[in-house]
Protein backbone atom coordinates (compact mmCIF):
# COMPACT_ATOMS: atom_id res chain seq x y z
CA UNK A 1 0.00 0.00 0.00
CA UNK A 2 1.38 3.52 -0.62
CA UNK A 3 0.54 7.09 0.63
CA UNK A 4 -2.57 8.27 -1.03
CA UNK A 5 -2.99 11.83 -1.42
CA UNK A 6 -6.13 14.13 -0.94
CA UNK A 7 -6.67 16.88 -2.81
CA UNK A 8 -8.77 19.68 -0.90
CA UNK A 9 -10.67 22.27 -2.19
CA UNK A 10 -13.55 24.94 -0.73
CA UNK A 11 -14.99 28.15 -2.45
CA UNK A 12 -14.13 27.60 -6.22
CA UNK A 13 -17.14 30.32 -6.84
CA UNK A 14 -17.44 29.26 -10.46
CA UNK A 15 -13.42 29.76 -10.47
CA UNK A 16 -11.12 26.93 -11.24
CA UNK A 17 -7.49 27.53 -11.29
CA UNK A 18 -5.84 25.59 -14.09
CA UNK A 19 -2.75 25.43 -11.81
CA UNK A 20 -4.63 23.52 -9.49
CA UNK A 21 -6.06 21.33 -11.45
CA UNK A 22 -2.56 20.49 -12.71
CA UNK A 23 -1.36 19.74 -9.62
CA UNK A 24 -4.02 17.66 -8.84
CA UNK A 25 -3.57 15.84 -11.98
CA UNK A 26 0.19 15.10 -10.75
CA UNK A 27 -0.40 14.55 -7.01
CA UNK A 28 -4.13 13.60 -6.12
CA UNK A 29 -5.53 10.37 -6.13
CA UNK A 30 -9.32 11.89 -4.38
CA UNK A 31 -10.51 14.99 -4.53
CA UNK A 32 -12.88 16.53 -1.98
CA UNK A 33 -15.07 19.63 -2.23
CA UNK A 34 -15.80 21.46 0.68
CA UNK A 35 -18.90 23.53 -1.19
CA UNK A 36 -19.06 26.85 -2.57
CA UNK A 37 -18.81 25.46 -5.77
CA UNK A 38 -20.67 27.81 -7.81
CA UNK A 39 -20.98 25.99 -11.81
CA UNK A 40 -21.34 22.22 -12.10
CA UNK A 41 -18.66 22.57 -14.60
CA UNK A 42 -16.13 22.72 -12.06
CA UNK A 43 -17.45 19.35 -10.40
CA UNK A 44 -16.72 17.81 -14.14
CA UNK A 45 -13.44 19.06 -14.38
CA UNK A 46 -12.56 17.80 -11.27
CA UNK A 47 -14.29 14.62 -11.46
CA UNK A 48 -11.67 13.75 -14.64
CA UNK A 49 -8.77 14.50 -12.36
CA UNK A 50 -9.96 12.41 -9.49
CA UNK A 51 -12.65 10.69 -7.92
CA UNK A 52 -14.49 13.50 -6.10
CA UNK A 53 -16.67 13.80 -2.95
CA UNK A 54 -18.18 17.09 -2.82
CA UNK A 55 -20.99 18.75 -0.51
CA UNK A 56 -23.03 21.57 -1.27
CA UNK A 57 -22.43 25.02 0.12
CA UNK A 58 -24.70 27.98 1.22
CA UNK A 59 -24.10 29.50 -2.58
CA UNK A 60 -24.53 26.41 -4.63
CA UNK A 61 -28.24 26.41 -6.43
CA UNK A 62 -29.55 24.69 -9.75
CA UNK A 63 -28.10 21.22 -10.00
CA UNK A 64 -26.13 21.42 -7.12
CA UNK A 65 -28.63 21.65 -4.43
CA UNK A 66 -28.55 18.27 -5.09
CA UNK A 67 -25.26 17.69 -3.88
CA UNK A 68 -25.65 16.60 0.65
CA UNK A 69 -25.33 19.02 2.99
CA UNK A 70 -22.27 16.64 4.73
CA UNK A 71 -20.61 13.50 3.30
CA UNK A 72 -18.51 10.61 4.71
CA UNK A 73 -15.38 9.25 2.78
CA UNK A 74 -12.62 6.57 3.68
CA UNK A 75 -9.66 7.01 2.15
CA UNK A 76 -6.21 5.44 2.93
CA UNK A 77 -7.84 3.78 6.54
CA UNK A 78 -9.07 7.11 7.93
CA UNK A 79 -12.27 8.48 8.01
CA UNK A 80 -13.19 12.05 6.82
CA UNK A 81 -16.33 14.01 7.39
CA UNK A 82 -16.99 16.99 4.57
CA UNK A 83 -18.91 19.48 5.82
CA UNK A 84 -19.13 23.21 4.12
CA UNK A 85 -20.33 25.29 7.30
CA UNK A 86 -18.99 24.33 10.28
CA UNK A 87 -17.58 27.28 12.14
CA UNK A 88 -14.22 26.98 13.48
CA UNK A 89 -12.18 24.04 15.64
CA UNK A 90 -12.36 26.33 18.56
CA UNK A 91 -16.22 27.16 18.20
CA UNK A 92 -17.48 24.42 16.16
CA UNK A 93 -21.04 24.92 15.12
CA UNK A 94 -24.03 22.63 16.34
CA UNK A 95 -24.15 20.88 12.95
CA UNK A 96 -20.00 20.02 13.01
CA UNK A 97 -20.17 18.62 16.51
CA UNK A 98 -22.99 16.55 15.82
CA UNK A 99 -21.31 15.27 12.86
CA UNK A 100 -18.15 14.50 14.80
CA UNK A 101 -20.20 12.79 17.55
CA UNK A 102 -21.98 10.79 15.33
CA UNK A 103 -19.81 9.96 12.36
CA UNK A 104 -16.13 10.10 14.56
CA UNK A 105 -14.10 11.08 11.53
CA UNK A 106 -10.38 11.22 11.93
CA UNK A 107 -10.72 14.27 9.35
CA UNK A 108 -13.12 17.25 9.02
CA UNK A 109 -12.74 19.14 6.05
CA UNK A 110 -14.62 22.48 5.70
CA UNK A 111 -15.32 25.73 3.82
CA UNK A 112 -17.54 28.52 4.02
CA UNK A 113 -14.56 31.13 6.48
CA UNK A 114 -12.45 31.54 3.18
CA UNK A 115 -9.50 31.39 6.01
CA UNK A 116 -7.33 28.07 5.77
CA UNK A 117 -7.24 26.52 9.26
CA UNK A 118 -5.76 23.67 10.82
CA UNK A 119 -7.13 22.33 13.99
CA UNK A 120 -8.43 19.71 16.23
CA UNK A 121 -11.60 19.02 17.35
CA UNK A 122 -10.93 15.88 20.52
CA UNK A 123 -9.52 13.87 18.02
CA UNK A 124 -10.62 14.78 14.79
CA UNK A 125 -8.28 17.11 12.67
CA UNK A 126 -10.09 20.15 11.39
CA UNK A 127 -9.12 21.09 7.98
CA UNK A 128 -10.35 24.53 6.13
CA UNK A 129 -8.41 24.61 2.94
CA UNK A 130 -9.32 28.31 2.34
CA UNK A 131 -11.04 29.79 -0.72
CA UNK A 132 -9.44 28.74 -3.94
CA UNK A 133 -12.19 30.83 -5.91
CA UNK A 134 -11.84 35.05 -6.84
CA UNK A 135 -15.14 35.44 -4.81
CA UNK A 136 -15.19 36.56 -1.57
CA UNK A 137 -12.91 38.81 1.42
CA UNK A 138 -9.95 36.72 1.26
CA UNK A 139 -6.76 38.35 -0.15
CA UNK A 140 -4.79 34.61 -0.99
CA UNK A 141 -6.38 31.97 -2.49
CA UNK A 142 -5.70 28.46 -1.25
CA UNK A 143 -6.15 24.50 -1.13
CA UNK A 144 -4.43 21.56 0.36
CA UNK A 145 -2.65 18.22 -0.37
CA UNK A 146 -3.60 15.49 2.61
CA UNK A 147 -1.56 13.01 2.62
CA UNK A 148 -1.93 9.53 4.01
CA UNK A 149 0.61 7.40 5.01
CA UNK A 150 0.36 3.02 4.50
CA UNK A 151 0.75 4.06 8.49
CA UNK A 152 -2.48 6.05 8.35
CA UNK A 153 -0.46 8.51 9.24
CA UNK A 154 -1.39 12.32 8.14
CA UNK A 155 0.31 15.06 6.50
CA UNK A 156 -0.90 18.41 4.94
CA UNK A 157 0.34 20.91 2.44
CA UNK A 158 -0.98 24.17 2.17
CA UNK A 159 -1.40 24.95 -1.79
CA UNK A 160 -0.66 29.07 -2.33
CA UNK A 161 -2.82 29.74 -5.67
CA UNK A 162 -1.78 33.23 -5.39
CA UNK A 163 -4.22 36.51 -4.98
CA UNK A 164 -7.62 36.27 -4.77
CA UNK A 165 -7.47 39.11 -8.03
CA UNK A 166 -4.53 37.49 -9.88
CA UNK A 167 -5.44 36.94 -13.27
CA UNK A 168 -3.56 34.20 -15.66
Amino acid sequence: MSTITVGLVSDTHSFLDDELVELFEDRADHIIHAGDIGDPAILDRLQQVAPTTAVRGNIDGGELRFLPLEEIVELGGRRIAVLHIAGSPRRPRKAARELIARKRPDVIVVGHSHIPVVGKVGDTLWINPGAAGRHGFHTERTAALLHIDPDGQLEMDRVVLGSRSTQH
